[in-house]
């Protein structure tokens, strides 16, 4: 599977950002993550102050992400909405927002939905035992199981 690019950690991290704070598991969840991808110290740069400093949803490049990462994407802000254990309404009004920004249909976002808590439940809720690689297969997985039944609709 091909790296993610730095552009969905800064992503997460506007997602983070939506409800005016990003709280310091989500930003070290962030971070491991972007770590783990294997990014170069000038882009863990970027991404560790794209989680200290506010930065807008609209800031998101969709253009920049592939369908899998902006999935992937939206997958996660659902984690992080919910890592808290409660999603407030500006919370869900962020997740609407950010899956129109990114172009993703419904279905899909029940997809993406559907894997976040799938692995939460396998793996642990918590940033650092989250399992985001995980969470990238079954959302590639997802996206093709459901390309396939459209394609046999």
């Amino acid at each position: 599977m091909a790296k993610l690019s730095k552009d969905v950690f800064l992503a997460l991290a506007a997602i983070g950002w939506a409800d005016g704070q990003l709280d310091a598991n989500e930003a070290a969840g962030i971070l491991r993550a972007a770590r783990e991808e294997g990014l170069d110290d000038a882009a863990l740069a970027e991404v560790e102050a794209a989680t200290e400093t506010k930065r807008e949803l609209t800031t998101i490049d969709r253009k920049a992400l592939s369908a899998v990462e902006r999935t992937f994407v939206y997958a996660t802000a659902i984690w992080l909405a919910r890592i808290d254990g409660f999603v407030d309404p500006g919370e869900r009004e962020a997740l609407h927002k950010l899956g129109h920004l990114l172009h993703i249909p419904d279905r899909v976002r029940t997809e993406a939905s559907a894997a976040a808590l799938e692995v939460a439940q396998s793996s642990g809720d918590k940033p650092d035992k989250y399992d985001l690689g995980k969470l990238r297969e079954r959302v590639a997985d997802r996206l093709d199981a459901l390309a396939k039944h459209l394609a046999e609709e």
